[in-house]
């Protein structure tokens, strides 16, 4: 299909491809169960200003629960330091989980695997 691949996590069963240029739109294709199809996941590109100032009370006004995706119950964004990236996660009153997401810049750190917001932008600094 001429997408370019950017990463595979074996123990998740999932693959990511870029769609056109990348760091721009992006396609997960992850191995599940039948019975975990019904959900779906769709992230929604944002300023990593507006993930970290705006985002948590926005879902809060609309009674939908932040959560990050480690699962630290802090309500904080975190990072994939494979992109890297800046989320925060919620769910639509069907189940399907959402994203907002913020492509960061500078350098990919993969070996960092996800980590917090705090811990990125010390390595990021050295």
């Amino acid at each position: 299909m001429g997408l370019d691949f950017c990463h595979k996590e074996e123990k998740r069963r999932i693959a990511f491809f870029w769609i056109g240029k990348p760091k721009e739109f992006m396609l997960g294709i992850w191995e599940k169960p039948v019975e975990e199809m019904e959900k779906r996941h769709f992230a929604f590109r944002c300023d990593e200003e507006d993930i970290l100032n705006r985002s948590i009370n926005f879902l809060k006004e609309r009674n939908l629960e932040p959560y990050n995706f480690l699962k630290d119950e802090t309500q904080k964004p975190m990072v994939f330091a494979w992109m890297p990236a800046l989320a925060i996660y919620f769910n639509d009153p069907d189940g399907n989980v959402l994203e907002f997401i913020a492509v960061l810049e500078g350098e990919a750190k993969p070996e960092l695997g996800v980590i917090s917001y705090e811990e990125w932008k010390k390595a990021s600094n050295t």
